[in-house]
């Protein structure tokens, strides 16, 4: 660890290039996550800060002695209805947010009091700080902005461990009744038509497979009153960004074919030896009783299996079926810190009135549980 206790220079860097060689070295030896990605953030602030009016600001850490970067936190500054919030970069498509560096740089730079007082000075002013989504033991990042406790969130993140081969992880993780089920709706499948499972590889089939997520997503969740962010116009360009950039390195695009048509489709991201699920689309209209959403998982798993993938992280969300997977639960955390007396009032109302919440959601756009829609 490095002795100096006065060891860095902290700067906003608006300008900073996330798919500059020495952010590609930094992000690989840290212990951020997927959600860091060079590509990840880069799109994040290209194509979704704009459409938000939301203003970068980002914090860039570096060793004093050789200038080398030490670590950047990714933050921005935005207008939700009255209040100004600062939060990491995220606008509701990241599921897991974190410090770019290694947790050894994290505790030197909290050694060094003077880089502490400065990156809380530079993050202000504002009216509300708020940190949802912190993966549970990562950093104390608290003491590093000189933040209250986070507090537990509301949903979890879930994730199973994959063992070799594809039979025996099956085996333990499903139980009997839920293994037979699948296999029979399987073969239900296998003689409507010529079924077929695949990575997405290409321009073409990763164009029209996020075509038809964006078709199935929009009266799914329209029915369950949410909106879908794939139907906003800037998130399907980020997301259909990010599956074409990042193909064959950090990002994977399943999909499920009938004759030909894509039934099913799932995009997710690897990172350090785990598959995080991010999107998922399915025919429920044609496929009522054929549990689609089941039998892509699985196919998902064995071929993150036969890859040797070591973990399958269905990331933030309740849902039950994560379970029947083997998943099990990880407790997410949330940050809040006031620095007005309307960010105060506005913190209060959230925690203590639900209705405020439903108005909050409508009049700023502010998704308050960590579950991405």
């Amino acid at each position: 660890m490095n002795q100096n206790r006065e060891a860095f220079d902290v700067s906003i860097d608006n300008a900073f290039d996330f798919l500059s060689q020495e952010y590609a070295e930094l992000f690989a030896g840290s212990a951020a996550t997927a959600f860091q990605h060079p590509l990840w953030l880069d799109s994040t602030y290209i194509k979704l800060a704009p459409a938000a009016a939301a203003k970068r600001l980002i914090i860039v850490v570096r060793y004093r002695a050789t200038g080398a970067l030490a670590m950047v936190l990714p933050l921005l500054r935005v207008r939700r209805g009255p209040i100004w919030m600062v939060e990491f970069a995220d606008l509701r498509v990241s599921d897991y947010l974190a410090p770019v560096c290694s947790a050894e740089v994290f505790s030197e730079v909290l050694a060094d009091a003077k880089a502490c007082l400065e990156i809380q000075r530079l993050i202000k002013p504002f009216d509300m700080l708020r940190m949802p989504k912190l993966p549970d033991g990562k950093f104390a990042i608290e003491s590093l902005l000189a933040a209250p406790p986070p507090v537990v969130a509301p949903s979890s993140a879930y994730s199973v461990a994959l063992i070799t081969p594809f039979e025996q992880w099956r085996a333990s993780a499903l139980d009997r009744s839920t293994q037979k089920d699948l296999a029979r709706k399987w073969r239900q499948l296998e003689k409507k038509g010529v079924l077929s499972f695949s990575r997405c590889e290409d321009t073409s089939a990763i164009a029209a497979t996020m075509g038809m997520m964006k078709e199935y997503r929009g009266p799914r969740f329209h029915a369950r009153g949410d909106g879908d962010l794939l139907q906003g116009p800037e998130y399907f360009d980020f997301y259909s960004d990010i599956a074409l950039r990042g193909v064959g390195s950090f990002v994977r695009l399943y999909a499920l074919r009938m004759d030909g048509r894509v039934i099913a489709a799932v995009l997710g991201l690897y990172h350090k030896g785990a598959f995080l699920t991010v999107l998922n689309a399915f025919d429920v209209a044609g496929y009522k009783s054929q549990s689609l959403g089941l039998l892509m998982f699985e196919q998902v798993a064995k071929d993150c299996v036969e890859r040797g993938d070591q973990i399958l992280d269905f990331t933030i969300g309740d849902e039950p079926y994560k379970k029947l997977f083997g998943a099990k639960a990880s407790p997410m955390w949330l940050l809040t810190q006031t620095g007005s007396a309307a960010g105060t009032l506005a913190d209060f109302a959230l925690k203590q009135a639900p209705w405020v919440k439903q108005a909050a959601k409508k009049i700023a756009d502010i998704r308050l549980s960590p579950v991405r829609a």
